[in-house]
């Protein structure tokens, strides 16, 4: 499913009445009922709505709201942070229709608004249809007005295709905002829904069909939300013949006497996604909890100095390069200056695809080039910040911005981790995650995916499905973990052990990625 800024959407409306014939009024039809029918979930006896619409045609989806829901027997008020002089000639139309049926409407410029406006927290719920897709600047007046009371009444809210306050293309806030319990949008998601302050605002969202065209729809944009059927469509295949030298030999070079986990998980998650070989290079101490926790890896043992690999390394990783199909560089190394020496020699010779994550990202911030070799980094927020030579701040404002700003700098792929991963590749669209939860922030929990992204790597899958096929299934190894063990507490050894199960349920016809033969009981 494509995202659609809101510059895309105005078109997708536009093009739908040109080019297809589809009436405005009918699509603000639709989009009233799907909101209606959401409002039906949440209060399905029926209670009191209080519908606040603006100027503009979200007001006149707020008017349909009302309209359908005084007919389905609710007490409905309306009232608009306008005048009725202002409303555009489609709201104008739905509010003719809504009055006609008998829907109580005040106006801005009436004596009884302000007082209706402070009596809010008398109703069950209220529809947010104050502003749409298209608000840009600071809200000010009677829309801000509004706003403040519907914060300041602590009744839940349905936002109408966004939460009002709330800048489309950014999810920033635009002086202050809605904070919806459910937003219904229309035809595709929207930036908003995945950075800033849209990501919370938002609540829980749905995107409902409300008869665009699915030429439109379909039509490519800068971004997608991908899927299990995306995903599954991509997965390697696991041929019934195969041996484990079908299936990629990764190196993963992580850990140190101070964080010897790191190797442990990165190793885990490799192993657990299907690499056929994992061989861990590292020092001793890190090799030797390796094969206490992770039998299955065979080991690489590394010159050290002062509990962290020694420059000197260099030569034995790329003496043995030709054995490997891709590589993980990162977990656990230190941010010392020997190993930053040490990855450097490497990457200057590199070759084979590879993930660059953790202490290898902050060497990489730090001036060391980022090898030749089709790469993937890995950035949480902060060592995105240190990448770009931004604040946290910054960088979260504009989750998609940042991921073509990295792309651009450092000519590779890039998954900028956090709620809804974002992947971006030179001359692709970003791809963006839907699974995972708040449980997953914890510690060890990216150097499992790293573990992952590496394991496709070395099944040939290219940098950019690679990265966002083991975000997804990352993800969706997380959302398992908070079903089966609790929604907070699981650990990154919890979720290594998930993916398994995870790709079975991405996969569920086989398990196998996409491979469309039936398996026999």
């Amino acid at each position: 499913m494509w995202i659609a800024s809101a510059r895309r959407s105005r078109e997708i409306d536009r093009l739908a009445h040109e080019r297809f014939g589809i009436p405005s009024r009918v699509l603000m039809e639709r989009a009233g009922l799907a909101v209606f029918q959401a409002i039906q979930e949440l209060l399905p006896e029926g209670g009191r709505l209080a519908v606040l619409c603006g100027k503009g045609n979200n007001g006149g989806d707020g008017f349909v709201v009302a309209r359908l829901a005084h007919e389905a027997g609710f007490g409905v008020l309306s009232l608009v942070a306008a005048t009725e002089a202002e409303l555009t000639p489609e709201a104008a139309d739905q509010l003719a229709v809504s009055s006609a049926q008998g829907v109580t409407t005040i106006f801005f410029d009436d004596a009884r608004y302000a007082r209706k406006l402070h009596d809010l927290g008398g109703f069950d719920l209220i529809v947010d249809g104050l502003l749409g897709t298209g608000a840009k600047g600071e809200v000010q007046g009677a829309v801000a007005d509004a706003i403040d009371a519907i914060g300041r009444s602590g009744v839940p809210v349905v936002a109408i295709d966004i939460p009002s306050g709330i800048h489309c293309d950014t999810g920033e806030e635009l002086g202050q905002s809605v904070w919806a319990l459910r937003t219904v949008t229309f035809g595709l998601p929207k930036p908003y829904l995945f950075q800033g302050l849209g990501l919370e605002q938002a609540g829980f969202w749905s995107v409902a069909d409300i008869g665009f065209p699915k030429a439109l729809l379909d039509e490519p944009t800068d971004a997608r939300l991908i899927s299990d059927g995306w995903v599954a469509n991509r997965l390697p295949e696991r041929l019934r013949a195969s041996h484990k030298g079908d299936h990629g030999s990764v190196l993963i070079v992580a850990g140190s006497d101070r964080m010897p986990g790191a190797a442990v998980l990165a190793a885990l998650g490799a192993l657990r996604s299907g690499a056929g070989l994992v061989t861990v290079a590292s020092v001793p101490n890190v090799l030797r909890a390796v094969a206490s926790r992770v039998p299955e890896a065979t080991l690489l043992p590394l010159p050290e100095l002062d509990g962290a690999i020694a420059p000197e390394a260099a030569g034995t990783i790329l003496g043995a390069d030709r054995t490997f199909h891709a590589a993980l560089f990162g977990p656990g190394l230190t941010h010392s200056t020997p190993v930053k020496e040490f990855l450097n020699r490497v990457w200057r010779q590199w070759s084979r695809p590879c993930v660059v994550d953790a202490d290898a990202l902050n060497a990489v911030s730090e001036g060391v080039s980022v090898p030749e070799a089709r790469t993937v980094l890995t950035p949480h927020p902060g060592e995105m910040g240190r990448l770009l030579q931004s604040s946290v701040a910054e960088i979260q404002c504009d989750r998609f911005r940042t991921v073509r700003a990295a792309v651009e700098r450092y000519a590779c792929t890039v998954l900028l981790k956090g709620a809804y991963s974002i992947v971006g590749s030179p001359d692709e669209p970003m791809l963006v995650n839907q699974t995972g939860n708040p449980g997953m922030a914890s510690g060890g929990m990216g150097d499992v995916l790293g573990g992952v992204i590496a394991a496709l790597l070395g099944q040939d899958l290219d940098p950019h499905q690679a990265a966002a096929c083991a975000m997804h299934w990352h993800g969706a190894a997380g959302d398992r973990c908070a079903d089966e063990v609790a929604p907070v507490g699981y650990l990154a050894t919890d979720l290594a052990e998930a993916l398994p199960r995870a790709r079975a349920a991405i996969c569920p016809a086989t398990g196998c990625g996409n491979c469309d033969r039936p398996t026999f009981g």
